[in-house]
């Protein structure tokens, strides 16, 4: 019976292979994280956080105030008359692990602005997430 096993320029055509299909795949993939994140807080900003403060309006018959912020979706603050919540499971928090910003009235809407810092945590710049744009 013949020695079964692999040469060793047989295991590195193998390797060298694999090497050349991750080189090829790898840039297409490199950056899709942050995509993910940005489309993440985007949803949350214009359908989920915005869903549950359009509820608490109409129980209410406004949005909550900037100093009860989104808690008052959460935990019944001492102006709500018709509270019905929680309109939201968990406190919201951006993809990125802060919480989202919250005024009421808006600067940029005149019922509210709600946004995510983004990747950097400082406000103002080019990578933040807004419900106004």
């Amino acid at each position: 019976m013949k020695n079964q096993g692999f040469t060793l320029i047989e295991l590195m055509l193998v390797v060298i292979i694999i090497g050349a299909l991750v080189a090829m795949v790898m840039p297409r993939l490199t950056g899709r994280g942050e995509q993910a994140r940005i489309s993440a807080a985007k949803a949350d900003l214009q359908a989920n956080i915005a869903t549950a403060l359009k509820l608490y309006e109409l129980d209410n018959g406004n949005f909550p105030s900037t100093e009860e912020g989104l808690n008052a979706l959460l935990n019944k603050p001492a102006s709500a008359a018709n509270w019905n919540g929680p309109y939201l499971e968990k406190k919201p928090i951006d993809p990125w692990g802060r919480e989202y910003k919250y005024k009421s009235p808006g600067e940029h809407r005149p019922d509210y602005d709600l946004y995510s810092l983004g990747k950097d945590g400082q406000e103002g710049t080019a990578d933040d997430v807004k419900n106004w744009e």
